[in-house]
């Protein structure tokens, strides 16, 4: 008989320590019941990654983006206030905004053509004279918490704004401020993100379940000398580190330079490589001058999008080629990593296999990540 939902996530241990922990077991990665509770638990409830501030830094300037299954736009409003809403039209649900950034003077929905202002006020309803008790004020866009931190725009979809007017932004902030942590943006405000510039964007896909990546992603560099020759060749594996957060957990290495790889050793250079990972799913990975950032989109219980944006110190085009050849080696380390999660997600799959031991050496911030999971799934099937 198939499990409950319940009694698979009762299947996992959060109180034990890591010497004796195991995984979470395979169904967390297989099973759709429970897929669609981290929907509407762990990423509904959990500050997502929306845009950047350099897309809406004017009036008008907009973005559309998709969180936990959720269209959403974040706007600048004409008095300079950034504000997200539901991207849904109160007519006919159709989404108002259908490009992925630009810039307008009113939102207007393609499909019937009601509009609303950049504060999310329904203003014109074509064709609509005769109709009874129909309250405009009561139907402008629904709002979503936002938050900026660092040059990033995230937003909250399940929260106390959803309900009411979204131009709390310095509270919705403040909220932001509390899910990261004051030990997070304490490290991260001396690291100079303001510094560096997006350069381009770009989309993986892989055939497994969204933590089957993060978990990847966690290992403590398990993986690294197996599967990463070239990044392997800069990293001083033996002096790599692992320090968890509330939520979040930064890995870092020394980076070496004898014996490394060229065309790795020519754009992964400086004194350490640190990779922070944000609960959920959000990931910056730093160099010397160079970053990127990973965000894990669940497309399915067996499939994923990451999201690659890369960011420079310079992005004129005399700094074109070198950064061209720090994101290709990015690119193939991508490459080397999708077989393996499609692997992975094949096992989970096995009759052979339920849960594994945790290397307490290397995977301190994969027992992080199930015991966040856990509190979340828990809390959420008991309400």
């Amino acid at each position: 008989m198939k499990p409950s939902l319940l009694e698979i996530i009762d299947s996992y241990n959060p109180d034990a320590p890591l010497e004796e922990a195991l995984t979470i077991p395979a169904p967390w990665y297989t099973d759709q019941t429970l897929y669609n509770l981290e929907l509407q638990t762990v990423f509904a409830n959990s500050w997502q990654l929306a845009g950047r501030v350099d897309q809406v830094r004017e009036p008008g300037q907009y973005f559309t983006s998709d969180i936990a299954g959720e269209p959403i736009v974040v706007v600048r409003g004409a008095e300079g206030v950034l504000r997200g809403f539901f991207n849904a039209c109160r007519h006919h649900a159709a989404a108002v905004m259908t490009e992925p950034e630009g810039k307008a003077n009113q939102l207007r929905c393609p499909y019937h053509g009601w509009t609303y202002s950049l504060a999310g006020e329904l203003k014109g309803t074509p064709d609509f004279s005769g109709v009874s008790y129909f309250d405009r004020a009561a139907n402008g866009l629904l709002p979503v918490q936002t938050g900026v931190w660092e040059d990033w725009v995230f937003v909250r979809v399940e929260g106390p704004d959803t309900a009411g007017d979204s131009a709390t932004n310095e509270q919705s902030g403040n909220h932001l401020e509390s899910f990261l942590g004051a030990d997070l943006i304490n490290q991260i405000r001396p690291l100079g993100l303001e510094k560096l510039h997006w350069m381009e964007r770009r989309h993986y896909q892989f055939d497994c379940n969204w933590k089957v990546f993060v978990d990847n992603y966690l290992d403590g560099g398990y993986h690294v000398p197996y599967l990463h020759k070239g990044l392997d060749s800069v990293l001083d594996y033996s002096n790599y580190t692992i320090e968890n957060g509330q939520r979040f957990c930064l890995q870092s290495s020394p980076i070496v330079s004898e014996g490394a790889e060229p065309e790795t050793g020519a754009v992964r250079r400086g004194e350490r490589a640190l990779y922070y990972w944000i609960y959920p799913n959000f990931m910056i990975n730093l160099y010397d001058g160079v970053m990127d950032t990973n965000l894990v989109i669940p497309l399915g219980v067996d499939r994923t999008e990451v999201i690659f944006d890369f960011y420079f110190p310079d992005v004129s085009e005399t700094a074109r080629e070198r950064n061209r050849a720090s994101i290709e080696v990015g690119q193939r380390i991508q490459d080397e990593d999708v077989s393996i999660c499609r692997s992975v997600q094949r096992g989970l799959n096995s009759r052979a296999y339920n849960a594994g031991r945790l290397s307490v050496r290397r995977e301190a911030g994969e027992h992080l990540f199930h015991r966040l999971l856990h509190a979340d799934l828990n809390a959420g099937i008991r309400l």
